[in-house]
Formats: C-alpha cells, structure tokens, sequence
C-alpha cells in the first residue's frame, strides 16, 4: 500500500510563500517612496564647494549668467520681520542680493556676517539686499538678525510660499542660496550653499563694471566652487 502525496501547506499562521513575496514587495516600495519624500522635504544646508549647473535643479555651487544670457528674476514680495510690505519690482533699476536662509540653518550662521559686511560697504554703489527667511519662526528670526545686526530687510517666509516662484532658479531645499539680480531685473548669478564673501563681492563688482563700460558682455558663465 503506497501513501498518498499529500500537497504542501504552510504552517498554522505562517503566510503562505507567494504572500511573503508580495508583503517584501511592498515594503521595498514604501522604503523607495519614503527616501524620494525625504529628499525632496529635508532642509539642504551644504557649503557651495561643489560644481553648480545651468538647469534649474543644481547641485552646490556658483553659476554665473553673461549679459545676454539672463532670464528675468522671480517676483518677490510679501511681509518682512519687521512687518512691512515688500516688492522686489520697488528696488527695479538696482543690482539685487536675493539671499534664502533660516536661523536654524549653521551655512546661514557662517555666510551671514560676510553678506552683512558686503550689504554696507555697496549700499552706497546702488546695490540693495534682501533676505527670504523659510521655516522659521518669528522670534527666532528676529533674533538672527539682531545678533548679526543684519541692515537689510527678509521676507518672513515660514511655509515657503514666496519661494514657490523660485523653483525654476533654486531647489526648495537648497538653503542657503543666493541671487545676484542685475539692473534690468535679471539673473546674473545663482548660487547654491553658503556664498563665500570674496566670492560675492567679485560678481558685485563685475555687475558694477558693467554699469561702466556699455561695451561690457557682462559677468563670464562660469561654473565651479564658489569658494
């Protein structure tokens, strides 16, 4: 008398192996899913030492635009720390420091008393500054500004709306960046990460000759450390 084959079955409990499979499946594609959401939500603070690019999502670095080659800048305006209105289309006719931080942000600790020294020294030579301050809060904010006696005014910016417009230039999470805004209203320069002071006073002073000399083709395209 022979036994009869009986078919294999999983134990009392235990998922059955097509199950397993599927449940793995699953879980691979929810790790997928929750790195690309992290990428694209957390906060970047790197130093601008890396190349930069001429697309609109870069990585850290310094892009500078010829004369003939600037898109216009986004339009900025909302409520600053101090409770004013602000419009970037009031400072048209001006060179334009656009620069994003936060007070929680240590790249936005170290480039802000190099911005401050840059803001006063070219306030006198028709540049203007501004800052975007994203995720934050008020108080900090305001006492960010007063410990590195900041002179120019920042858009209070908490939930990233007054950035929504820059998403072409800089990535969301790329803090901090900067803008160089020449007197037309365009972009001369982007960079993205903490700008180096030497750095930025260069592209001041490229913007400025050009002011200078009508046969200028502006600042060189260039890419690379901003440092």
């Amino acid at each position: 008398m022979t036994d009869t084959p009986h078919p294999q079955t999983s134990p009392p409990g235990r998922p059955s192996r097509p199950a397993r499979i599927a449940l793995v499946a699953v879980l691979v594609v929810a790790v997928v899913l929750l790195g690309l959401w992290l990428v694209r939500t957390t906060p970047w603070t790197a130093d601008a030492s890396g190349r930069g690019s001429d697309r609109g999502i870069a990585g850290p670095g310094l892009t500078a635009y010829p004369a003939g080659d600037r898109a216009p800048a986004p339009p900025l305006e909302g409520r600053t720390l101090d409770d004013s209105d602000f419009n970037l289309d009031d400072l048209s006719g001006q060179i334009v420091v656009i620069n994003v931080w936060g007070s929680w942000c240590g790249p936005c600790r170290a480039e802000a008393p190099g911005l401050v020294r840059i803001a006063n020294a070219t306030a006198s030579q028709g540049v203007q500054f501004v800052g975007i301050d994203t995720r934050d809060s008020l108080a900090s904010a305001r006492a960010f500004v007063k410990n590195y006696d900041v002179p120019y005014p920042s858009v209070f910016d908490p939930a990233g709306k007054a950035l929504l417009p820059f998403g072409s230039v800089i990535p969301s999470a790329a803090i901090p960046s900067s803008l160089v805004v020449d007197r037309d209203g365009n972009v001369a320069a982007r960079v993205i990460g903490a700008v180096d002071e030497s750095t930025l006073q260069g592209i001041l002073d490229d913007l400025l000759a050009e002011d200078d000399d009508p046969t200028s083709t502006g600042t060189d395209a260039r890419e690379g450390d901003a440092s």
